[in-house]
């Protein structure tokens, strides 16, 4: 039980690796809120996992909705340990000056902006109680980009970064904030990712790419978030985990 006693606000928990993470930790011993703009699969989510779970409906990129979010966290347990910004979207793979600029706002907002609101809220909580953590999930798109999703490495890019600069920012408060990176994944955006076809042969030629020879699994995300959420790694911040298959090598 690596998370015993600990409360826990994944973003994006409704599906995908927002919803392993969510399973992971409350397998771990964490009671986990999953806040999600999709509040039926939330639910549903929270359902399968039980009593230590609970379904929050919210968009990110709204300040009040997360505001309500991490109020409505602090409520049931009077504390919040662990944050994970997992919630993310990207446009169809395409050239970027193909992207519309209502995609240009809505993948920042999503990915980006919403951190900001994110720590608005969770970071004076974290203080009140002397201490907590922060996962993002960045992307191995910010670190070694692919063609056809610019706009959208540049906000991975803004989230691995910010993750390490967050970290020096607040560990005078004992708040450790670390990033994971996966490499493409098998979620619900894999064929938007892949320019909005998901067939075997487009599949090998993401796959060919990876020296391990598959795609990320939430599980893989879900583990490493584990480790970094755990006083096993309370001397590890400002780290950008790549959970890539050797992608980025």
């Amino acid at each position: 039980m690596r998370l015993k006693g600990k409360v826990a606000l994944v973003t994006g928990g409704a599906s995908g690796f927002g919803a392993e993470i969510a399973r992971t930790f409350a397998r771990e011993g964490a009671k986990v809120a999953i806040l999600d703009v999709n509040g039926a699969g939330a639910k549903e989510v929270a359902s399968s996992i039980g009593p230590n779970a609970m379904a929050i409906q919210g968009d990110v990129t709204v300040a009040r909705d997360v505001s309500a979010a991490v109020e409505n966290t602090v409520a049931v347990d009077k504390r919040l340990d662990i944050v994970v910004n997992n919630a993310g979207w990207t446009f169809r793979n395409q050239p970027m000056l193909d992207v519309s600029e209502a995609d240009f706002d809505r993948v920042f907002a999503v990915n980006v902006k919403s951190i900001f609101h994110m720590t608005r809220a969770a970071i004076p909580v974290m203080r009140r109680h002397g201490g907590g953590t922060i996962i993002n999930i960045g992307s191995t798109a910010g670190i070694r980009p692919r063609p056809g999703l610019t706009w959208y490495n540049a906000t991975k890019g803004a989230v691995n970064l910010m993750s390490r600069s967050m970290a020096v920012e607040f560990a005078p408060d004992k708040i450790r904030v670390n990033c994971v990176a996966p490499v493409i994944g098998e979620t619900g955006l894999l064929a938007t990712f892949m320019g909005g076809e998901d067939t075997p042969e487009i599949r090998a030629k993401f796959i060919a790419t990876i020296p391990l020879g598959r795609m990320s699994r939430p599980s893989d995300v879900a583990n490493a978030c584990l480790y970094l959420a755990s006083d096993e790694a309370e001397f590890i911040t400002g780290v950008v985990l790549e959970v890539d298959g050797g992608r980025t090598v």
